[in-house]
């Protein structure tokens, strides 16, 4: 053990105060990636009409990002314990800066692709490498605080600047979108190696079989579900990718039983409520992500938005989902955690039925905009309160391990969901007449086709936010128990515990 207001690793004195460029660097890294998130989502359109994507490579773009991401997280955690935190941030920034540059020049669909996988493993090094370099580089109480607030304020920064960033660059290059992740990154890199100091190591091994099954699994189930409508749920490759995924989410369990060191520890589901808790959390990670997809498509392919103009539109979802943060926050601690997700979710059914009855004529205010803060106010609900069910009844050197596994299962979650969402959309877009691929070619008919096609997939989001409530309707954790789990949390990421 290190004394109090120490470095572990070289015996460095911690910072007492959060004001110097070790945190741009250390916090830099959440301000990349949520911007990455959102630009991306916002360019898509202008990437399948520049490179000619299917609409089921137009899903990998997406898909392949969140997938390295979530499926390899718990083990990125992992390499920083074994190599040192600074040496796998570094290294996580610059293979993420790397592939970064890699997606800006792709000329063809499996360069894009490839490189936003690669994209996902840099993320997944070293976002909790990040996290982790705040414990060791400023002390517990008011600068960790301080430390932590602007890592959060980083991702609530970044999501609403990319949405107006990522519609800027769109406008004049999609491949911009990527290309802005270059500076940024070497500016990281560059504080990361000369101001921020090394942690320890400890000598354990690493479950790269398990990491790997997870991530195969979860990308055979995707392959499943985008190719299932173009080619038939009965060809040869949507039949073996099927297969596949049982075989590696079969392999992976069977891996984890017998590891020496579990990425994903049985003792975490040795309670039911925390068990309802993580399927809740899949399904409202899917609803999260395969909303703001969805919507993005919808504003820029059927109802004719500019990239800027989708983006900007976009920003009282935001708002509204801040909000809900707060709100859920505030009434956690008075309300039993169940009730707090089902109006959560009640919130977001009522606001994609509504959704689902726009056509291509809607204006955006009131229309569109009521949807989109009804969405993300109860989404904001959901985001806050499930993540500390997670953490109820849990001691103190398991918060780590569990909020990792709690952010992964929100992060596979996505892919997952917003694969099977759209393979509906696409499945009505084809049965309605309408077609595949860019919408320059569209006639209006398959525009109108396209858009039900889009509407009607809203229905499909509104039926996993009724999965939501009704997995809720299972955690039996009180008010007080959450109160307890949001005081240890806080008291472990202040160095008190």
């Amino acid at each position: 053990m290190a004394a109090p207001g120490r470095s572990q690793s070289a015996g460095q004195p911690l910072s007492s105060s959060v004001l110097g460029v070790a945190i741009v660097a250390i916090t830099g890294m959440q301000l990349m990636s949520t911007l990455d998130g959102t630009i991306v989502v916002v360019a898509l359109p202008r990437m399948q009409a520049d490179l000619d994507l299917s609409d089921a490579a137009k899903s990998w773009v997406i898909t392949a990002y969140v997938l390295t991401f979530g499926g390899l997280l718990l083990l990125g955690g992992r390499v920083g314990d074994a190599i040192g935190q600074k040496r796998a941030f570094v290294s996580g920034v610059g293979l993420f800066t790397l592939a970064s540059l890699v997606c800006g020049v792709a000329a063809d669909p499996a360069t894009l692709i490839v490189s936003r996988a690669v994209q996902g493993v840099g993320a997944a090094v070293a976002a909790p490498t990040g996290l982790a370099l705040i414990a060791t580089t400023y002390t517990p109480g008011r600068a960790r605080n301080q430390a932590l607030a602007v890592s959060a304020a980083m991702q609530g920064i970044g999501s609403v600047l990319g949405l107006v960033l990522g519609g800027a660059l769109t406008v004049v290059s999609w491949r911009l979108a990527f290309l802005i992740n270059i500076p940024i990154g070497l500016v990281i890199i560059a504080i990361a190696v000369t101001r921020v100091t090394e942690t320890h190591r400890e000598r354990l091994r690493l479950d790269l079989p398990g990491a790997l099954l997870a991530t195969a699994g979860c990308s055979a189930a995707v392959l499943f579900f985008t190719q299932g409508p173009p080619q038939g749920w009965r060809g040869p490759l949507v039949f073996a990718a099927g297969l596949a995924t049982l075989v590696f989410l079969g392999a992976f369990l069977a891996v984890e039983r017998a590891a020496q060191n579990p990425l994903v520890p049985a003792a975490v589901f040795d309670n039911r409520n925390r068990v309802m808790t993580f399927v809740s959390l899949f399904l409202a990670g899917g609803v999260m992500l395969t909303l703001t997809v969805m919507i993005a498509l919808l504003v820029q392919d059927v109802l004719g938005y500019s990239a800027l103009r989708a983006g900007i539109s976009f920003i009282p979802f935001a708002i509204a989902f801040g909000l809900g943060t707060v709100l859920a926050a505030r009434l956690a601690v008075l309300i039993a955690p169940r009730w707090l997700v089902i109006g959560g979710g009640a919130l977001v059914l009522g606001a994609m039925l509504y959704g689902s009855t726009l056509t291509r004529s809607i204006p955006y205010f009131p229309n569109l905009f009521a949807p989109i803060v009804v969405g993300g106010l109860g989404i904001g609900m959901i985001a806050v309160v499930l993540p500390l069910c997670a953490l109820t009844d849990v001691g103190p050197r398991e918060i780590g391990p569990v909020s990792a596994v709690t952010l992964m299962v929100y992060n596979l979650g996505g892919p997952v969901v917003l694969v099977i969402i759209q393979a509906v959309q696409v499945s009505r877009t084809l049965y309605l007449g309408g077609t595949s691929g860019p919408v320059k070619n569209m006639t209006p008919a398959q525009l109108d086709a396209l858009g039900a096609g889009y509407t009607y997939s809203l229905l499909w989001v509104a039926a996993i936010a009724l999965l939501v409530g009704a997995a809720a309707l299972f955690i039996g954790f009180s008010a007080d128990q959450i109160a307890r789990a949001q005081h240890t949390r806080e008291a472990v990421e202040a160095g008190e515990l």
